[in-house]
């Protein structure tokens, strides 16, 4: 599977709208045809059927949680957005001021609960996975919720809040301690008028390997790091096995993230997208679901007539 295929594909199918449009009305269909739909029972009906399902998702889902997104306009921590503090230059320039970013969002997490639709996920999940079927979830999400939720089969491509690395010895683990480390707490607040901490690197968080004492980072994808190939394989295999893909809460432009469905919708595989407005992708997927994913994915994903409950 591979840009190309997916690049062919729309060119095929353009090629095909540019032959029928000698009239406006043969046009008009095939503009129509190339609509998503979205008829829940219809979508219900694959869903019925589906053996293997990937489910792709983005910070529309977190934010129905109450989760900062930290984008657009309004998206500042303190002067800064978080596209300036999510990188190694500005870990290397400055480690107390993104380990405070990074601190805030801990705490803030700490106190969201997943929503609904992290709940229909994992429900799903566990009620499918008595039937012989599967469900993965694919999240470029760092919070953890649908880890919270329940969810199993989880693949989090750019990383985890809870989750630190060590700048040393490479060292990942674990790690919910609230505050991180003594000298971070009350530290973090975002108003902008805020001054840094300025902590003292050796204050900071530091590995606990014995005899390593190196300082810790946050095991996340910063911007300007490639994803972790390993998961990268167990997506892309993922990805080739479901029969069923559904894209949730993500605006669908952020890369690599944003080829994952349109390469599955390439090879024919019915996606469906749940989220609050079309996106760039939207008109390669044979479902488009408006609305807030808490309201419309739980009804798409209860228990269909014909499973069989044992």
């Amino acid at each position: 599977m591979c840009l190309f295929q997916v690049t062919a594909r729309r060119l095929v199918s353009q090629a095909h709208c540019g032959l029928k449009a000698s009239s406006s009305k043969k046009q008009k269909f095939c503009l129509e045809m190339a609509r998503p739909s979205s008829n829940m029972a219809d979508f219900r009906e694959v869903f019925a059927k589906a053996k293997h399902i990937a489910i792709i998702t983005g910070a529309g889902v977190s934010a129905e949680s109450g989760v900062p997104t930290f984008r657009g306009a309004g998206g500042f921590w303190r002067k800064w957005q978080a596209q300036e503090l999510a990188t190694p230059g500005a870990f290397a320039r400055n480690p107390s001021r993104v380990w405070e970013f990074y601190h805030y969002r801990r705490e803030v997490m700490l106190s969201k609960h997943p929503n609904p639709a992290h709940i229909a996920i994992a429900e799903c999940e566990k009620r499918l996975s008595k039937q012989g079927r599967s469900v993965v979830v694919i999240t470029q999400n760092i919070d953890e919720l649908h880890r919270k939720a329940g969810t199993k089969h989880l693949l989090e491509i750019h990383g985890s809040l809870f989750k630190t690395r060590c700048t040393s010895c490479g060292n990942v683990a674990a790690n919910y301690k609230s505050p991180i480390c003594p000298a971070l707490a009350g530290k973090g607040a975002p108003d902008p008028d805020t001054e840094d901490a300025a902590i003292p690197v050796e204050d900071l968080p530091q590995c606990e390997e014995d005899g390593c004492n190196g300082l810790l980072r946050p095991h996340v994808v910063w911007f300007g790091e490639a994803l972790d190939p390993g998961v990268l394989t167990a997506v892309e295999k993922e990805l080739d096995i479901c029969d069923l893909c559904l894209v949730v809460g993500t605006s669908s432009v952020v890369y690599p993230a944003a080829m994952f469905a349109p390469q599955v919708s390439a090879r024919g595989v019915p996606v469906a997208e749940f989220n609050m407005e079309p996106t760039p992708a939207t008109n390669r997927f044979r479902f488009h679901f408006p609305g807030p994913c808490g309201t419309t994915l739980p009804p798409a994903l209860a228990r269909h007539e014909t499973e069989i409950i044992s």
